[in-house]
């Protein structure tokens, strides 16, 4: 019996947990299931939570420390555009102007130097003359305009008896014939001495008293005529510079000194420069483009559309608002080998200030040659859209999002974006956003790593949402 006993408590055991092990193993399916489903359960109602928070909370004082600023969204036309660059360049033939000597003659004093700022008829050199040329005809003017008054007093004393037969007709006739040939000596000296650079009094010593010019002034030349560009076909004409002072009329012209190429005493020959003047009223932006660029280019200029100029190391504060419109005037038909890109040209009218010192007035510009700049050319149009900064969308992957502002609250908003570039993001008005909605201008990306954060602790804003969709803080 004892036997027994033992031997049924040594076989017991071993069955018991064979028969545990197979409960446990047929069942196992249940028992797993059950447990990674309450995991995976809990896990996306976790998820779930996060991804339905799209509203935050951003105080007063946040929102200026952000310099977080919301307008209303508008539909608008935009215009898409390429960059282009470009440099700040004199206006040849306009900027510009050359100074010569009218006549040989020796450089015995300089007047204006290298900034200062002239006016036209101002003098610039002193010349003695040597010249020849100047010297016979200041004699044949002289003697021309003697033989005009002894002829003329012949004519007076002869035409007493002319008239009763005394004298024949053929003698007034010659007499008439040379008074006239000595007028024309007269006009064509006094025509040419004023372009050798004499001035009408000195002409008139002259040719009256024999007082012969020895020295002349050589002075800045006069602005040049006031035309329309291209035969009056454009109405952005540009003007000659104005020196603008309180007490300057503002339609005075005003040059430059930019090179002086004699000295003192330097002997100078009929036509040599003497200065440079520059008027940088008038300049040109030169934009620099490849050749796939150029159908773009071709299309604004051709249909007159305004580029926008974006001009480097430029403080507006200091200046006034400029007001002219830029459009390209031509572009080049050949290609530098270099870079291999082509020039086309937008005219720049340009600002000053002048300002008082030792006596002298001084000019600055606003714009320079050499001074780079950007050159926006529309390219595409875009209708009934709306146009945010940059700064106003985050992206994560393939989404793009703006918030829209109510009170304290800001909403994500998911958005189709359609162009964007270095200043603007264009979105579809597909319906995403209603119009007249405030949109916050800048710091998305800031607004959206807050919202990130407040997903994260599970801390939703207190907040809920009417039935026409807008989000209001709890009653």
């Amino acid at each position: 019996m004892k036997s027994f006993i033992s031997f049924f408590r040594a076989g017991i055991g071993p069955a018991i947990i064979i028969v545990a092990v197979a409960a446990i193993w047929f069942f196992r399916g249940k028992l797993f299931d059950s447990h990674e489903a309450v995991e995976t359960s809990a896990a996306s109602q976790t998820n779930n939570s996060a991804e339905k928070q799209t509203v935050l909370e951003i105080s007063a004082q946040a929102r200026k420390n952000l310099g977080l600023v919301s307008k209303p969204a508008r539909p608008q036309t935009y215009w898409r555009s390429v960059t282009i660059p470009g440099v700040v360049a004199d206006r040849p033939g306009v900027s510009d102007r050359g100074v010569t000597s009218p006549a040989v003659g020796i450089v015995t004093a300089i007047h204006a130097f290298p900034g200062d700022t002239l006016r036209p008829g101002n003098a610039l050199f002193t010349l003695r003359l040597f010249s020849e040329y100047l010297q016979n005809t200041q004699t044949q003017l002289f003697k021309a305009n003697q033989e005009t008054s002894i002829i003329q007093a012949e004519m007076e004393r002869l035409a007493g008896a002319a008239s009763v037969g005394a004298v024949s007709q053929g003698k007034i006739i010659e007499l008439r014939a040379n008074l006239t040939r000595q007028r024309a000596i007269i006009q064509s000296s006094r025509q040419d001495l004023l372009t050798r650079g004499l001035l009408p009094e000195q002409i008139d010593q002259v040719q009256r008293q024999g007082e012969f010019v020895s020295t002349i002034e050589v002075t800045a030349p006069p602005p040049l005529t006031q035309q329309s560009e291209e035969g009056n076909r454009s109405n952005n004409a540009v003007h000659q510079a104005s020196l603008v002072t309180d007490s300057v009329a503002a339609n005075d012209v005003a040059y430059e000194v930019q090179e002086l190429n004699v000295e003192m005493g330097q002997q100078v020959q009929a036509g040599q420069l003497l200065a440079k003047l520059s008027n940088h009223q008038s300049l040109y932006v030169i934009g620099h483009a490849f050749k796939r660029e150029a159908s773009f280019l071709e299309q604004a200029a051709a249909a007159n559309r305004a580029v926008q100029i974006e001009f480097a190391e430029d403080n507006a504060a200091d200046w006034p608002v400029i007001e002219q419109t830029f459009v390209i005037r031509h572009l080049s038909n050949t290609i530098d080998p270099e870079s291999r890109t082509f020039d086309f040209f937008v005219p720049l009218s340009n600002q000053s200030h002048a300002y008082e010192k030792s006596g002298n007035t001084f000019l600055v510009w606003r714009y320079r040659p050499g001074q780079r700049a950007r050159i926006r050319v529309p390219v595409e149009q875009f209708e009934n859209v709306f146009v945010l900064p940059a700064e106003a969308v985050v992206r994560e992957g393939p989404e793009a999002y703006v918030f829209r502002q109510n009170g304290d609250l800001f909403k994500q908003l998911p958005v189709h974006v359609l162009h964007e570039d270095r200043l603007s993001i264009v979105i579809a008005n597909d319906g995403s956003i209603l119009p007249g909605s405030y949109l916050a201008q800048s710091s998305a990306a800031s607004l959206n790593r807050v919202l990130k954060s407040q997903s994260t602790s599970g801390k939703a804003p207190g907040v809920h949402v009417h039935a026409d969709g807008t989000v209001h803080a709890a009653h």
